[in-house]
Parts: structure tokens; C-alpha cells; sequence
């Protein structure tokens, strides 16, 4: 091969502090959205972000020069900056310092990305994958 190929992708899961419900409707995207562009930022495509109030699940391409807690740490901290210092500076708002990391196959990214994008109705329904949702 004259060239390298990588084909990874890993499932993220992590909370807010001592699971607090602080991922409001009115943040929810902005949220989601600084995530995304930090990935971007560091080589990744977002395939599914989605959660509820307490806990993210972030879905992402992964390039294999970077560490899985750089990406983590970026995109946690910079949505965290985001809201802390622009969106709700006056508000408290903070990740748990843990997470959760899965690989996933190829052939199994739609199964997963449909389970992040289907998130509310997950845990409303409790039809949960519970390793999943462990963080």
C-alpha cells in the first residue's frame, strides 16, 4: 500500500457533573455543535451526536494520530468554555471528569448512530444498552 488507510470509529459516552440535568433544550445544540467543530478541528467527522439532559453519546471518525482523551478533552472542554464563558456565564455548568469509549465496526455505525440520535426515546422508553450509557 503506497499510502495509509484507517477506517475507526469510536462511540463517546459522558455526563454532566454528578449527573445533573444541565444539558437544557435552549443549550442542547449549541452544545452539540462546538463538539462538532472541535472534531472537525481535530480530523474527526461527528457521524451522530445525541443525549439527554445528563449524558452525551458522540459517534466520530477517529484519526489515528490522535489520543482518544485529547478528542475527549477537547470537545468537552471546548463546549464547557462555551457555555461557561458565553452562553450562561452566570450559570453553573460543568462535565464529569470521566467517560466512556467504544470502537465500533463499520458495519455497525447505523445501528449505533441510531441509538445516539434516538436518545430521549431511549430513556423514556427505557430501552437502554446499559454498557452504553454506564458514564
Amino acid at each position: 500500500m503506497q499510502r495509509n488507510f484507517t477506517q475507526l470509529y469510536i462511540h463517546c459516552v459522558w455526563g454532566t457533573w454528578d449527573r445533573l440535568p444541565l444539558i437544557t433544550p435552549d443549550i442542547k445544540e449549541i452544545i452539540y455543535a462546538a463538539i462538532i467543530r472541535q472534531c472537525r478541528h481535530l480530523n474527526c467527522t461527528v457521524i451522530a451526536i445525541g443525549g439527554v439532559a445528563d449524558h452525551i453519546h458522540l459517534l466520530t471518525s477517529f484519526a489515528p494520530t490522535l489520543t482518544i482523551s485529547k478528542l475527549i478533552g477537547e470537545a468537552k472542554g471546548s463546549s464547557s468554555h462555551l457555555i461557561t464563558h458565553e452562553i450562561k456565564p452566570n450559570e453553573f455548568f460543568k462535565w464529569q471528569g470521566g467517560y466512556g469509549v467504544f470502537t465500533v465496526s463499520h458495519r455497525n455505525l447505523e445501528d449505533v448512530a441510531n441509538y445516539i440520535k434516538n436518545q430521549p426515546q431511549h430513556h423514556q422508553q427505557k430501552q437502554l444498552i446499559s454498557d452504553w450509557e454506564m458514564q
